[in-house]
C-alpha cells in the first residue's frame, strides 16, 4: 500500500505587505497524529503563516496541499470546512455571549433552520468541556466572567465543535499556571491520539522538548529548518536558528552587596493584605534592588503588585514610599509617589494599541508638555524617543503605532512611559510574556540596569528560572502566604517549587 500522504504541506508560500516581506518561500509539511512546533522570534514571520492556513490572509505564491488533494484557503470559513482550526494567543471570543454561544457560534444547532436550541447546545458544550478536563465550567456562564485559562478551554473547545483535523495553538500555555499547562499537554496528547495533529507555537522551548514531535524553524520570514526531531534537538542549535547567532539564557551578573544593602527602603509594605486574595504580607525595597515574588497562578502575586500600585484597595496594611505612607487604593497617589506598574496584559491593560509609540510612552507625563492650555507636541515626542532610545527600542520611530511592534519592543515602550515619568519604583508582573528568546535577553539587561541606576523593582514572573536570575531576593508565595524569604543565590529551581507546592509560611 502507498504511503498516506502528509495531511498538510504548505511549499514556498510568500506574503508581502506594503514595505515589508513577511514570508519568503516557506515551507511546512504537517503529519496526521503529529505536534508540530513552529519557533522563530516576533517578526519571524509565524503569524502571518498561520494566518494564510486559517485563511485570513491569502499568499501570494506558493501552493498548500490537504490531505494529499492541492486546496485554496480563501477564507477562515473554508479552512474550518476542511477541518483546520485556529487557536490565536488574543482570543476572539464574545464576552457578553454565554460559553455554549461561544462555543457553536455561527453554526448552532436550530429548529427550523432559525430557532436555536439553547438546551441542546448546553449539553454538547458541557461534553466538550468535560472531553478537555473541565466539568466545572458553566455552558450557561457569560464567557466575560471566566479566567485566562478557563476562556482558553472555552476557544479549544469551539474548535472541536467542528469536524477539526488540525488544530494550530499560538502560544496556548502563556495564560495559564502548571497545572494547568499539564492538563493542556493532556489534551494534546489525546487529540493527537485520535489523529488530530496540532501545530504549536510557544516561546517556552522546555514546552517544545516536552509536547513537540517535530520543528520547523522561522527566521526574517524563511523556514530555516524543517521537521527537526523536537526532543533530540540540542537547544543551543534551536536558539542559534532562531536568532542567528549563539543566545545562552544568561541573566546579566548581580551587583556585589554593598551599598545598596546599606540603603534606606524607598517602599515598604508593612502587613498589607486583601481578603480572600492575600494574608500580610511584609517586605522592603531598596534602591538598586529587583526583589522577585515566585508563586503559582492565583497565589497572589499579581493581586500585591495591583494593591501596592492602588489599582486594588487593601483590606488592611499600609504602602510607604520614603517613609510616607500612601494613599489605600489609589492609582494616582501611587505614581504620584514614584511608583510604576507595568502589568501582566500589556495589550489589554497599559497600552493604546492604535496611538502612536510617542502617546503610549508619554502618557502618564502629559502635563509636563502642557503650555498655557496646549500640548508642546514637539517636547513631547522629544521626550519620548530620548526615552525610547535609551532603552534601544526597535524600530527607532516615535510615529510607529505601538501596535505594530514586537511583544518585546511593546514591553520597552511601557517601560520607557516610567522611565519618563522619572518613577523610583518599577512594579513588573510577567515582563516578558510573549517575548521572543533574543528579546527576551535585551529585557533581562534592561532591567538589570535600571537597578544599577538606582530603580527599585518588585518582579514577578511563572518562569522560576527568570526570578531566581533576576532577583536579588526572593519572596515565594503559596495559596495568598508568604512561605520562604531568601537570597536568589540561596535557591534553585527544585527549592523553589517544592515551597511552592508543599511549603510551609516561615516563622
Amino acid at each position: 500500500m502507498a504511503p498516506e500522504p502528509p495531511l498538510l504541506t504548505m511549499s514556498g508560500i510568500t506574503k508581502s505587505f506594503p514595505g515589508v516581506r513577511a514570508l519568503d518561500g516557506v515551507d511546512l509539511e504537517v503529519q496526521a497524529g503529529e505536534v508540530h512546533c513552529l519557533l522563530g522570534q516576533n517578526g519571524a514571520g509565524k503569524s502571518t503563516l498561520i494566518k494564510v492556513l486559517a485563511g485570513a490572509h491569502q499568499p501570494d505564491g506558493g501552493a498548500i496541499t490537504w490531505r494529499g488533494d492541492p486546496v485554496q484557503l480563501s477564507s477562515p470559513i473554508t479552512a474550518m470546512r476542511l477541518g483546520i482550526a485556529t487557536i490565536y494567543q488574543e482570543l476572539d471570543l464574545v464576552e457578553g455571549l454565554s460559553v455554549a454561544e461561544n462555543v457553536f457560534l455561527g453554526h448552532e444547532p436550530t429548529s427550523a433552520g432559525f430557532v436555536v436550541r439553547t438546551r441542546e447546545a448546553r449539553t454538547e458544550a458541557a461534553a466538550l468541556l468535560k472531553r478537555l478536563g473541565h466539568p466545572e465550567i458553566d455552558p450557561a456562564r457569560a464567557v466575560g466572567e471566566l479566567s485566562a485559562a478557563h476562556q482558553q478551554i472555552v476557544s479549544m473547545a469551539r474548535a472541536l465543535s467542528h469536524d477539526v483535523r488540525l488544530i494550530v495553538m499560538d502560544e496556548p500555555s502563556a495564560a495559564l499556571d502548571p497545572d494547568e499547562v499539564d492538563n493542556l499537554f493532556r489534551i494534546v496528547d489525546g487529540l493527537t491520539a485520535d489523529g488530530v495533529a496540532v501545530i504549536y507555537i510557544s516561546h517556552r522551548l522546555e514546552e517544545i522538548r516536552r509536547i513537540g514531535d517535530r520543528v520547523t524553524v522561522l527566521k526574517d520570514g524563511r523556514a530555516v529548518a524543517v521537521g527537526l526531531p523536537a526532543k533530540s534537538t540540542p537547544t543551543r542549535d534551536v536558539v542559534a536558528l532562531m536568532t542567528g547567532r549563539n543566545v545562552e539564557y544568561v541573566f546579566p551578573e548581580r551587583p556585589a552587596p554593598g551599598a545598596r544593602d546599606a540603603a534606606e527602603p524607598v517602599l515598604k509594605v508593612e502587613g498589607l493584605y486583601r481578603e480572600g486574595e492575600f494574608a500580610p504580607v511584609d517586605l522592603e525595597l531598596r534602591p538598586g534592588e529587583i526583589v522577585g515574588l515566585a508563586g503559582l497562578v492565583g497565589s497572589g502575586r499579581s493581586e500585591i503588585l495591583e494593591t501596592v500600585y492602588g489599582a486594588r484597595r487593601p483590606t488592611g496594611g499600609r504602602v510607604l514610599v520614603d517613609g510616607t505612607p500612601l494613599r489605600p487604593g489609589s492609582v494616582r497617589a501611587a505614581v504620584a509617589a514614584g511608583i510604576g506598574l507595568a502589568p501582566e496584559e500589556r495589550k489589554a491593560q497599559a497600552l493604546l494599541l492604535t496611538e502612536s509609540v510617542t502617546r503610549n510612552v508619554s502618557v502618564s507625563s502629559l502635563s509636563r508638555f502642557a503650555r498655557a492650555g496646549w500640548l508642546d507636541r514637539t517636547a513631547e515626542r522629544k521626550a519620548a524617543r530620548a526615552a525610547t532610545r535609551e532603552l534601544s527600542l526597535r524600530p527607532d520611530n516615535p510615529d510607529a503605532a505601538v501596535r505594530t511592534l514586537s511583544g518585546g519592543n511593546q514591553q520597552k515602550a511601557v517601560l520607557a512611559r516610567w522611565l519618563l515619568r522619572g518613577c523610583r519604583v518599577l512594579l513588573l508582573d510577567e515582563p516578558t510574556r510573549g517575548v521572543d528568546v533574543g528579546a527576551r535577553a535585551e529585557l533581562y539587561a534592561v532591567i538589570r540596569r535600571l537597578a544599577d541606576e538606582g530603580l527599585a523593582v518588585l518582579l514577578v514572573s511563572s518562569e522560576v528560572p527568570e526570578v531566581l536570575g533576576l532577583a536579588d531576593r526572593v519572596l515565594v508565595l503559596r495559596e495568598g502566604r508568604v512561605v520562604h524569604t531568601a537570597d536568589a543565590r540561596e535557591l534553585d529551581e527544585h527549592r523553589v517549587l517544592d515551597l511552592v507546592m508543599e511549603g510551609s509560611p516561615t516563622t
